[in-house]
């Protein structure tokens, strides 16, 4: 059992600055967004030659590496997502007063695109893998599809946290298509079945048959999928999950067109501070003054922290 230590903390490791990273890239000004799916597009072709190198060796330095280009393959498609690039053909809220199945199958549409270049990605992942003794990744990147579309349906029916705040503001359009309850029944469903076949491949990893680079991929797989359960845990249970990704969700503090935009108080506070200075209002000639009355109304936000 301690031969597991390290493949766990490696997979929590991987799985909390790998989403950190990809909530602080889709949460930067718009300006950025170019910049960041060219890095991307990059760092994914990277990933999917290490995957189809890695499938051909089942030693344990290569199962760690295809685990991570499984990892790094899912978070430059779910960037490409949050940031705008490939969404679906529907961009705007969910109509009001709209039925339970009208409301689902516009919610398809919104990530239509997406959904289809996970599904071609997965086919790709899976040809390139198949019948080769390391396919560690492209089962990562299933586990990833699968807990994703378990929490999106359950995001869909109702949850008590919606965790709207993490979306980025071009997408503040999605919370329409959520639903706010207590409990839905697919909740229990889902959770009950990860469990179980979290369970099931930690037993098959304990098997003293497995050892090596299979009982290593096994137990990355199987630590995976038990943070997809707790990502769903979090979902109901009023902790502060936020906490976890504290570093990697911006302030708003700035807008994608001018680099303005702040938190109520300091909104409030500069409007105020500007309302002191009507000549500067008067001539809109107000960019230093602004720019002052800001920086005035953030140390005194700061302060009050």
């Amino acid at each position: 059992m301690s031969d597991f230590g390290f493949p766990i903390l490696y997979a929590l490791g991987l799985w909390w600055f790998s989403t950190g990273v990809v909530l602080y890239l889709d949460n930067l000004p718009g300006r950025t967004f170019r910049w960041t799916l060219l890095g991307g597009t990059i760092v994914l072709a990277i990933a999917i030659f290490g995957l189809v190198v890695t499938s051909a060796s089942d030693t344990i330095f290569a199962t760690y590496l295809a685990f991570s280009c499984g990892v790094v393959i899912w978070g430059v498609l779910e960037m490409s997502y949050f940031t705008g690039f490939v969404t679906g053909p529907r961009k705007t809220p969910c109509p009001p007063a709209c039925s339970e199945w009208k409301r689902f199958g516009l919610a398809i549409l919104t990530s239509l695109y997406h959904e289809l270049a996970i599904l071609g990605t997965l086919l790709f992942m899976a040809l390139v893998t198949l019948e080769e003794p390391n396919q560690i990744g492209t089962w990562t990147f299933v586990v990833l599809w699968l807990m994703r579309w378990s929490a999106k349906l359950n995001l869909f029916l109702g949850v008590p946290n919606l965790n709207e705040d993490w979306l980025p503001e071009h997408l503040r359009y999605l919370k329409t298509y959520m639903s706010k309850r207590s409990m839905n029944p697919l909740f229990p469903v889902s959770v009950t079945i990860a469990t179980v076949v979290a369970v099931l491949i930690v037993l098959k990893a304990m098997a003293p048959e497995m050892t090596g680079a299979s009982a290593v991929g096994l137990i990355l797989v199987a630590t995976l999928l038990s943070l997809g359960i707790l990502e769903h845990w979090l979902l109901v249970l009023p902790l502060p999950d936020e906490a976890l990704w504290a570093w990697a969700l911006p302030s708003r503090k700035h807008d994608d067109s001018t680099g303005e935009g702040h938190s109520e108080a300091g909104v409030d506070d500069s409007s105020a501070c500007i309302r002191m200075h009507p000549r500067a209002e008067s001539a809109q000639s107000s960019a230093d003054t602004e720019r002052r009355c800001r920086i005035q109304a953030d140390s005194r936000l700061i302060s009050n922290l």
